[in-house]
């Protein structure tokens, strides 16, 4: 019986009394392609337009049997690298070419796996004899959940997650969701700081100034669980041209109310959160909360004779001892009010008149 040989690495596949005096050199032959396919690493030069063929010779060491594969040379179209049919081997290929074309590595008659035109990066890759196939191994977007055994050390490279991509607990319940905004040059700095200092975090980016914004979801408040310390604050101040004899305060949208068009009638005062929400909704027991509302005067004074919570009447503990009974001719007359919620629906509320000429 003659020598064959195999389908894959085209090895010697010497007969039973073959060879006299030569099978040793076929055996370090064959063995010099297996260290090939276990070890071996080529750089092959590609042709700019037509690619290359990966060539495996019979009983003989040839590129096409090396493990790790890299592609050189200027590519100027779109480029196939051809492993022939029938062949089942896996590749760690890396595309080392320049020129901004695709290069795919297939099959001479079936598919295979495509490197972007900006893709220059390494791919392991098998063929089963009909189409070459991605593994995906050095993909971590591929459909597999990674498990670190390690810290993970970015390299000084970023993370990128994807718009409304989360990080999440164990359970995968998110801690933090991000939500993108199309060409942001806005963002935030989180610092560590070492003994005697405080970590920050800080709106920092294109713009030269920028606010710092917290959104509770509906009428929920951002809680300081905590002391606080304040360098500067502005309230938020509804200003209003037409005057009305009932105002609605609406604690949930702004701290002040201002009047620009002269009082013509007494006046009710409804403290609320606002027009969807009463403020027993959204105040808790124990706390309290503190409004002005400025009344323009003019020759003929007016003041408030009610004060009300959510559209009930209450009797408010004025400031003096007892209710304003008058206005303030040509003044702007302030009233400030701070409601203290004691129970479900239950408020005490101080109040106070001042002029200011």
């Amino acid at each position: 019986m003659a020598n064959s040989t195999s389908a894959n690495l085209k090895l010697t596949v010497q007969a039973t009394g073959e060879n006299s005096g030569t099978w040793g050199q076929i055996t370090n032959t064959n063995l010099l392609v297996l260290e090939q396919a276990i070890g071996g690493y080529s750089a092959i030069t590609v042709n700019a337009t037509t690619g290359a063929t990966l060539t495996f010779s019979n009983g003989a060491p040839s590129n096409g049997k090396d493990a790790v594969i890299k592609l050189t040379g200027t590519i100027t179209g779109n480029i196939d690298v051809i492993i022939p049919d029938s062949v089942e081997k896996t590749y760690i290929i890396e595309n080392g070419t320049s020129g901004a074309f695709t290069v795919t590595v297939k099959t001479t008659s079936g598919t295979g796996v495509t490197w972007a035109a900006t893709d220059k990066g390494t791919k392991m890759v098998y063929s089963d004899g009909t189409n070459v196939v991605d593994t995906a191994f050095t993909d971590l977007s591929s459909d597999i959940t990674p498990q670190l055994s390690g810290v993970l050390d970015t390299n000084g490279n970023d993370i990128i997650i994807d718009d409304a991509g989360a990080i999440e607990d164990d359970s995968n319940n998110p801690y933090i969701r991000f939500q993108k905004t199309a060409s942001a040059v806005n963002y935030f700095d989180v610092t560590n700081q070492a003994t005697g200092s405080s970590p920050s975090i800080a709106a920092v980016g294109g713009d030269t100034n920028l606010d710092f914004l917290l959104t509770p979801k509906g009428i929920g408040r951002v809680t300081l669980d905590g002391n606080g310390k304040i360098q500067g604050l502005a309230e938020k101040v509804n200003v209003n041209a037409t005057y009305t004899s009932n105002i609605n305060i609406d604690t949930n949208t702004q701290a002040v109310q201002l009047d620009t068009a002269a009082a013509d009638a007494n006046f009710t005062v409804n403290l609320r959160g606002d027009g969807s929400n009463s403020l027993d909704a959204s105040m808790d027991v124990g706390e309290s909360i503190t409004v002005a509302y400025i009344s323009k005067q003019g020759a003929t004074a007016y003041y408030n004779t009610t004060v009300q919570v959510d559209g009930t009447t209450v009797t408010p503990v004025w400031q003096g001892g007892s209710a304003p009974s008058s206005g303030n001719t040509t003044s702007n007359d302030v009233y400030t009010y701070t409601a203290i919620k004691t129970g479900g629906s239950v408020f005490t509320v101080l109040a106070a008149q001042t002029q200011f000429a």
